[in-house]
């Protein structure tokens, strides 16, 4: 009787470890040309190299994001051989260091600013960019009006990012955006809070008020509303100042929440509207004192 023909074992998948000093590894998932080293430091590889589910996941939300991204860098640097972007509110960075290496790494020309408050997270991005040699990489500890007024960044740029910057931070990228009269703005809000606060505290009386206000009237509604309202208005103040805006999600919902993408693109051309219904919105929910936000 034959037995059944049985399949040779695939072999291990390669790593760090099985290769020598300095030798390039082989993960298919990653795009060729990209810092293995820079990888591991941003925890997306795992110390040895390795692409366990986790890193997996969070590579796929990278590359995804990064898709969105490189279009708008290709046209800027078509255009004028150059490019700027500000990643503000950079954290650890891991979004400016990606598009660096993907994009900027392999041209002469173009650089990266990214902007934290944060005096420590600002050192270590200084580190890990002169180790890896990207010269057009420059982090640099300011807060959002010290760093629309330094003489440290250009007085205009290309692109501004804010990847999951908190409650308001998105607010502050856009504040720099608008000042440094960006062509694109690449958003990825997160955690919208100051918004819903405010519905929390005017609740009784917009209660007596209006209908509408049943749509935030319990705590988790209030938070998901207040979030949703938060991006509304973004997109507002931002067709108020002449852009044009696509509004999608950066990922599937298995994967999180925090993920509405909101690209805006430069077009001089203000939609005559935006600013009137921000106002009406703000004036209906009870949230005037919000207008210095989201109206100017």
């Amino acid at each position: 009787m034959n037995r059944p023909h049985k399949k040779p074992a695939r072999p291990p998948a390669t790593t760090a470890a099985d290769k020598a000093p300095g030798a390039r590894v082989e993960i298919p998932e990653i795009r060729p040309g990209q810092s293995i080293e820079l990888l591991k430091a941003l925890h997306i590889l795992t110390r040895d190299g390795r692409l366990n589910q986790d890193s997996r996941r969070k590579l796929k939300q990278v590359y995804h994001l990064y898709q969105f991204i490189e279009p708008l860098l290709a046209e800027v640097f078509e255009q004028r051989g150059d490019l700027t972007l500000a990643d503000h509110g950079a954290g650890k960075s891991y979004l400016g260091f990606i598009l660096y290496d993907l994009f900027l790494k392999s041209r002469s020309a173009g650089r990266v600013y990214g902007i934290e408050t944060r005096a420590e997270l600002v050192r270590k991005s200084r580190e890990l960019s002169a180790s890896l040699g990207f010269e057009r990489m420059e982090f640099l500890d300011l807060s959002v009006q010290a760093s629309i007024e330094s003489p440290l960044l250009p007085p205009t740029i290309d692109v501004v990012t804010a990847l999951h910057a908190c409650d308001t931070a998105t607010d502050d990228a856009i504040r720099f955006a608008l000042a440094k009269r960006a062509r694109f703005i690449v958003l990825v809000p997160c955690c919208q809070a100051e918004l819903a606060t405010a519905l929390r505290l005017h609740k009784a009386e917009s209660l007596s008020r209006t209908p509408l206000a049943e749509i935030w009237r319990h705590p988790i509604h209030t938070r998901e509303f207040g979030s949703q309202l938060t991006n509304v208005l973004r997109c507002l103040l931002l067709e108020a100042h002449g852009y044009r805006l696509t509004v999608t999600e950066l990922v599937g919902w298995e994967h999180s929440m925090k993920n509405e993408l909101i690209v805006a693109r430069a077009t001089g051309e203000a939609r005559g509207n935006a600013q009137a219904r921000s106002e009406a919105i703000l004036a209906e929910l009870g949230l005037e004192s919000l207008h210095e936000r989201f109206v100017y």
